[in-house]
């Protein structure tokens, strides 16, 4: 995080609405202005995300995202236009976000997240979110976030149904990582992407603002984590259900006995290339 400045006089306005929760304060939003986050991902829950975290005055943020916009897309990634199709995602997003504030600084990956280049990308920034929509970049950025020490606030949806978690195992106890919960990927086809299986367009929209909520609270130390507890939203039912999770001594990668010591299991078998 960089040093904070003093508040101008049109932050100060802007961010009104911040300064006077006693939680917040001026103090507060001069450490949200310092602060960094990289968003993977600039679909369904990025969209959101990236607009309240832009909105909030997040100072840096970084955005990754190998895809360009789809007509497909705009049923739920906010962010996006009609005259963003064919643009790349991260392009169009840092266009909106420019438009909605001059306070925040746009750093866009137009690329696509490897075990070559995700240790750098998260290394650079305070907190990561998680709004990619497949469980092989989730597995990834779980377990690059342990290694590089950093917070992931990660989300995931299919058809009616969605999912939000913080995860700082890199604290040690109690605090769990993804792997914790779900050890393994489950194996390929098994279960289906939202392009596969649909999903309702506002839920991404509900979801992609809790993250921001969560990385806020992260930002500025306030409230209580989500780390160790699982939100599910069951948007049918209009459910809200919050399960415990514990830290797994068996984890491959936070446990006691870690069989994973670096990124080197997310690589391809020798000789066999990698498929995105």
């Amino acid at each position: 995080m960089t040093p904070a400045s003093p508040l101008s006089d049109d932050q100060i306005e802007r961010y009104a609405r911040h300064i006077m929760l006693k939680e917040v304060g001026g103090r507060g939003q001069e450490r949200l202005l310092a602060s960094s986050v990289l968003v993977v991902g600039a679909g369904g829950l990025g969209s959101p995300l990236l607009l309240y975290l832009a909105a909030a005055g997040v100072g840096r943020i970084g955005v990754i995202d190998h895809d360009s916009v789809d007509l497909s897309n705009l049923q739920r990634q906010v962010i996006h236009d009609g005259a963003s199709v064919g643009r790349p995602k991260v392009e169009s997003a840092a266009a909106r976000i420019a438009a909605l504030t001059p306070d925040v600084r746009v750093e866009a990956h137009a690329e696509r997240l490897t075990p070559a280049n995700v240790l750098g990308l998260v290394s650079r920034y305070d907190v990561v979110a998680d709004g990619s929509d497949n469980f092989a970049t989730r597995f990834l950025l779980n377990d690059a976030c342990f290694f590089a020490g950093k917070t992931l606030v990660s989300a995931a949806m299919l058809r009616f149904d969605a999912q939000l978690s913080v995860f700082k195992a890199h604290l040690g106890e109690p605090h769990p990582c993804y792997r914790c919960i779900f050890r393994e990927p489950p194996p390929p086809g098994t279960i289906p992407s939202c392009s596969e299986g649909g999903v309702l367009g506002a839920l991404p929209g509900a979801m992609g603002s809790l993250q921001a909520i969560e990385v806020l609270k992260e930002l500025l130390g306030i409230g209580e984590s989500l780390s160790g507890r699982l939100l599910l939203v069951a948007a049918l039912e209009t459910s809200f259900r919050t399960v415990r999770v514990r830290r797994d001594p068996g984890c491959p990668l936070c446990g006691g006995d870690p069989v994973y010591r670096d990124l080197s299991h997310h690589l391809p078998p020798q000789g066999q290339a990698a498929h995105g």
